[in-house]
């Protein structure tokens, strides 16, 4: 067996590859973009048909070895995840025969333990996206033979998992009267645990509501939509929501508010669910969640974790799950908040090829316990949707590094490996079924836009939201009822172009003081609006949202503070919950080119170099 390098000569070694991916001329050029973008295609070909000959049926390849394993249920999971990038790629051929072989021979009435979180996001998703795409002549890759063989498969499996939902926390929140099913915190299909994350409890209304609108059965994103409101109620004062909670007695059991691990995506299904069904109770939550996010979390540019209730500093640590946030703030149209984030996101990985799960603010060094890279597409992700919103090509010039990284230091035999230390980039044999249904999606569709967009996403039919796990959702008539909830689901504009839908004039007069529905052009630090109105918001590019009636949140909903007696103690009065920003009905995403340049490590270090340091935090379950 070769020895391993050593750690000067796989830099040097390291560094040549990169000069290799770089042209004479400065940035990525169209042409190259299309040479990129052809290379991501084989990338995923690579590691999709390294599954299908060495891991198929099982759920997920194991690349160093060239064999497979079930990692979830037996479900064939790394083909499912699969199939709807298949599809944007063009590949009917192979998408066919995929949801063909599906469709005859996928089952699920087996007794497995499976995480409700996982299948819902992977497994449900990613049925329902290729059932989409598969049923509609208008995405151009309808098959004939098909006949919503994978929307029954979705529909089965979902009422397997609905028992999850019924806890006895249920009668402290809300109860479905329908089915006599009640819910608030989803844990485990057999209810065996339980503590269920926030992200956990808070990421299923995408792929739930979607199979309610296709089956006209309500009762899937009724239970979906009660956890989000059985956790958003037992919010701090603070509206911070912590990492894990009891799901039979309501309390939280890790008090430690963020945006990375375990709460990652409860934030990103806020604002999602609103642009997809056009539901203002999602965006309501969102504001306020996000408003409180950018006031206690946000120490520019990065972002640490403090305590729900009092908002004291818990560690300065930035996890590698957080990289998707700049990606979600320009759906919400923080642009500039999001540049600064991505920049100081993308310097750890230029420091080290890769991002750790976890570096540490304080020592600016790798967090002892986290050195791993699992492939995992946030960074990519944000970097996607930052190219998308500035065209700026500082964004094409960190996917092609990415790029670089993962074809020296992640690609193997058969397919592309864990990191498992991202100093030495030592692999372990393991792939995700993610890296086919997210990383290698995000990096085709970057340089695909770049090169001349020619995709379901770009040029398709609809618009489409990306669930957690990269599966695209079609905004159709069927599933966004956005006219009954008085918004537009816009697309991205030209500078100068405004795609807006007004409610009549009496809903717009009747506006209250406490959510003034007027848009705005851009946010201040911390999410406070700027005094700038909508008309002097203009050219812009993006989501917009139409008028809508200014209610409260509780005035609306009627969802207050659920708080078990004992937290009530010991909580101090915190002076500063008392400036979370108001609510907006309108999202908007300015044209801002920034000249920002991300900081110097030593800048970062002095940032927090008086932040209190305690011992290495504990290894948390990773939603």
């Amino acid at each position: 067996m070769e020895a391993p390098k050593s750690k000067p000569q796989l830099l040097s070694t390291f560094f040549l590859f990169f000069l290799l991916h770089r042209t004479l001329a400065e940035g990525v050029t169209p042409e190259e973009a299309k040479h990129l973008r052809d290379e991501v295609r084989e990338m995923f070909y690579h590691a999709f048909n390294g599954y299908m000959k060495n891991a198929f049926p099982l759920d997920e390849l194991r690349p160093l070895s060239c064999g497979g394993e079930n990692t979830l249920g037996g479900y064939a999971l790394t083909l499912i995840d699969s199939l709807d990038t298949l599809a944007l790629l063009g590949d009917r051929e192979r998408f066919a025969a995929s949801v063909e072989w599906i469709g005859k021979n996928l089952r699920f009435d087996i007794n497995k333990t499976v995480s409700l979180f996982e299948t819902t996001i992977r497994i449900l998703g990613g049925l329902l996206s290729a059932h989409l795409i598969a049923s509609d002549y208008a995405t151009g890759m309808k098959i004939p033979t098909y006949d919503n063989q994978l929307l029954h498969l979705a529909e089965d499996l979902a009422r397997r998992m609905l028992p999850a939902f019924d806890t006895p926390t249920a009668e402290k929140s809300f109860t479905l009267q329908e089915k006599e099913v009640s819910c608030s915190f989803p844990s485990f299909v057999n209810l065996d645990l339980m503590i269920t994350s926030t992200a956990g409890g808070g990421t299923l209304t995408l792929e739930f509501g979607v199979l309610s609108r296709l089956t006209n059965d309500p009762i899937f994103e009724q239970v979906t939509k009660n956890a989000v409101r059985g956790i958003w109620a037992r919010r701090s004062k603070l509206n911070l929501v912590g990492a894990h909670i009891n799901v039979f007695t309501g309390e939280w059991t890790q008090k430690d508010a963020g945006i990375g691990t375990s709460i990652d995506s409860f934030y990103e299904y806020l604002l999602k669910a609103y642009l997809l069904f056009g539901d203002e109770e999602y965006l309501f939550i969102f504001q306020e969640a996000y408003a409180a996010a950018m006031h206690y979390l946000f120490n520019d540019p990065w972002y640490v974790e403090v305590n729900m209730d009092s908002a004291a500093l818990v560690w300065p640590l930035f996890n590698s799950l957080q990289a998707f946030w700049p990606g979600l703030q320009v759906l919400a149209g923080d642009i500039d908040p999001a540049i600064r984030t991505h920049g100081a996101f993308f310097s750890v990985w230029k420091k080290y090829g890769f991002t750790p799960e976890g570096f540490n603010l304080a020592t600016l060094s790798v967090q002892y316990g986290q050195k791993s890279y699992p492939l995992r597409p946030e960074l990519i992700e944000s970097t996607y949707w930052l190219y998308k919103a500035t065209r700026d090509p500082r964004y094409l010039d960190a996917g092609r590094d990415i790029v670089a990284s993962l074809q020296y230091g992640a690609r193997c035999s058969c397919g592309y490996c864990h990191i498992s230390d991202v100093e030495f980039h030592k692999q372990e044999d393991h792939m995700e079924s993610f890296f086919l249904a997210e990383t290698v999606k995000y990096l085709w569709l970057l340089f695909d836009l770049a090169a001349g967009p020619d995709n379901l996403v770009e040029n398709g039919p609809y618009k489409y939201i990306f669930s957690t796990e990269g599966h695209i959702l079609p905004s159709t008539p069927q599933i966004s009822l956005a006219r009954e909830h008085c918004s537009y689901f816009g697309a991205y504009c030209r500078n100068g172009d405004i795609k807006q839908e007004h409610c009549t004039a009496d809903v717009v007069s009747n506006l209250q003081e406490t959510n003034d529905s007027r848009s705005f052009g851009s946010w201040a630090h911390g999410g406070l609006q700027s005094e700038t109105t909508f008309s002097d918001s203009i050219p812009i590019s993006g989501s917009i949202k139409g008028f809508c009636p200014g209610l409260t949140h509780g005035q609306k909903f009627g969802i207050t503070y659920v708080t078990p007696a004992d937290t009530q103690k010991n909580v101090p009065t915190i002076e500063r919950q008392e400036n979370v920003a108001r609510s907006v009905s309108a999202m908007v995403v300015p044209d801002q080119n920034s000249d920002y340049t991300p900081p110097t490590n030593k800048q970062y270090h002095d940032n927090f170099q008086d932040l209190d340091e305690r011992g290495p935090k504990s290894d948390l379950p990773q939603e």
